[in-house]
């Protein structure tokens, strides 16, 4: 498989979530870059999170993987080989005064270990995606469900727009946006990551 080059993700497409945040709800994609370096499978092992910047908060997410060069009119279900369950990392408490000062994200999104993702399955198509939810589980209980026909801006609109903005190829990968029920990250919680039901990925955050 092509190692994963950029990763994009899609902020506040799903209304819930924004307004769970008191964000306002955007009118065209709004997406920022994580470095590679965020990186990190949930395979069961333990994932070390930053100490002594507030509060850390977890995002699960459906991420696509982009299996072909970007051609426009091309569809998601051509583009896409494959697909996992991510966690977007945040610092919260960071961000909150990133964003009153101005500042760019990346101290608060972009820091080691901050994009969790489970194993990478066969995509199965946008159709049969939107008949499944994924979920994140945190020490037994069901934290987060979402589904991506709940997004504010579909897929096909996601890749369209980034690759317009920034380009796409193979390799790629992007966070499709998260739905309300983010919250803390504490020592010690053990973490699923579903789709359909099936555990896609496990691990245990560590502070």
């Amino acid at each position: 498989m092509t190692p994963i080059k950029n990763i994009y993700c899609v902020g506040r497409n799903y209304v819930l979530h924004a307004k769970e945040l008191n964000n306002k709800v955007p009118t065209s994609p709004f997406l920022f870059l994580k470095p590679t370096h965020a990186l990190v499978e949930a395979n069961g092992q333990d994932i070390i999170l930053p100490a002594n910047q507030g509060s850390v908060h977890y995002e699960a997410e459906l991420v696509l993987r982009i299996g072909k060069p970007y051609e426009k009119g091309i569809k998601v279900d051509e583009l896409v080989n494959s697909m996992a369950i991510g966690i977007d990392l945040t610092l919260r408490d960071v961000q909150d005064e990133l964003k009153e000062k101005g500042y760019p994200w990346l101290l608060a999104k972009g820091f080691q270990n901050s994009a969790v993702l489970s194993k990478f399955i066969d995509f199965p198509g946008i159709e049969k995606c939107e008949q499944e939810d994924f979920a994140l589980i945190k020490n037994g209980e069901q934290v987060q469900l979402g589904n991506i026909k709940n997004m504010i801006f579909d897929p096909q609109t996601i890749v369209d727009f980034t690759a317009d903005h920034f380009g796409l190829g193979v390799g790629d990968i992007i966070f499709t946006g998260t739905p309300e029920g983010v919250g803390k990250v504490h020592d010690g919680d053990q973490i699923s990551l579903l789709f359909g039901g099936e555990i896609l990925g496990t691990c245990t955050f560590k502070k």
